[in-house]
């Protein structure tokens, strides 16, 4: 009998336990992996706590993996057995040795990417390609401001935005975090817990403010975070690690200057194959190009999942981790 991960009700990292779990067989259209790695992430957290709530406990979190084909169901042309294949996004249930999901879901991975480095980019690295090429379309020239630019999206975004030639503004909470993002391409930092970001922001764009915004924090940086924009320019939220934003009167918008405001989803980004495919082709392609990099700074055991969730809560992972069966 395979392990996974499972929560019988949500809470705090404790209600994530190490048992035997049944992946069951691929039904049509399905196939079922045996994971190399898993990859860790925020959203884990959000359906940990019940702030995105989960169709049904108990319950395997997790939302990106890699690993081999072990099995394929009825009517499956995607891939094949023995494929070496990667994912992000739904359904969960990624916290497993094994495990069963929609094979339309998979992607195969080029034989220069590892399975270890694809846990640790999939979501992390679509996620990074559709804020800078489909919330804002990103040119050599723009200059952007990312929050939490140490962490595992934000190390990403500034490889690729330095790619693309654009300047990257990035906030970050200590010296170390300032060391790894600029190691990452970030032009300028700012240690928020130090800097007042909205006038240092200023500083740096001469007055103008940022072409666009992305924030993953949410609660604590929103507001500051639209004082920081050019008229016109865009706030892509993306995440509430500080909690949610709460409500607000759109009017605030014009009056800031005209501000476009996006709350974007992978899920929705990715929910067509073929938008799936060409999100894994271009980051797969600044990947094997040697611009973007997988930033793998921790690895845990899966069945020591709990500790993973405490260290991430506890803002004291940089870049990517990942989880091992």
């Amino acid at each position: 009998m395979s392990h996974a991960i499972v929560m019988h009700q949500t809470g705090g990292p404790d209600v994530l336990r190490w048992q035997e779990h049944d992946p069951g067989l691929p039904g049509p259209g399905e196939v079922r992996i045996v994971h190399e790695a898993i990859g860790l992430n925020f959203i884990d957290v959000y359906h940990r706590t019940g702030l995105y709530p989960l169709p049904s406990l108990p319950a395997v979190i997790g939302m990106e993996g890699a690993g081999i084909v072990e099995m394929v169901g009825e009517g499956v042309s995607e891939v094949a057995r023995g494929d070496r294949v990667a994912y992000a996004g739904m359904p969960p249930g990624a916290y497993a040795e094994v495990r069963c999901l929609p094979a339309h879901r998979l992607v195969r991975l080029p034989d220069g990417i590892s399975s270890r480095d694809a846990a640790g980019l999939m979501l992390q690295g679509m996620t990074a390609r559709y804020l800078l090429r489909g919330c804002y379309p990103v040119k050599a020239g723009d200059t952007i401001l990312i929050h939490a630019a140490a962490g595992g999206v934000g190390t990403i975004v500034c490889q690729w935005a330095r790619q693309i030639g654009a300047t990257t503004i990035g906030t970050v909470g200590s010296r170390e975090k300032a060391e790894e993002a600029r190691a990452s391409g970030c032009t300028h930092t700012i240690l928020y817990r130090e800097e007042d970001f909205v006038a240092k922001v200023r500083e740096i764009t001469g007055g103008r403010g940022v072409d666009a915004v992305y924030d993953s924090v949410g609660k604590a940086t929103f507001m500051q975070s639209l004082d920081c924009l050019r008229p016109m320019g865009t706030m892509v939220s993306f995440g509430q690690s500080s909690g949610p934003i709460g409500t607000f009167d759109p009017s605030l918008l014009a009056a800031k200057g005209s501000l476009f405001l996006t709350r974007p989803s992978l899920m929705h980004y990715t929910a067509r194959r073929e938008d799936l495919l060409a999100h894994a082709e271009d980051l797969f392609t600044v990947v094997l190009a040697g611009a973007v990099r997988a930033n793998i700074r921790q690895e845990y055991a899966l069945r020591d999942a709990a500790q993973a969730h405490r260290d991430l809560e506890g803002r004291k992972t940089t870049g990517s981790t990942i989880l091992l069966p």
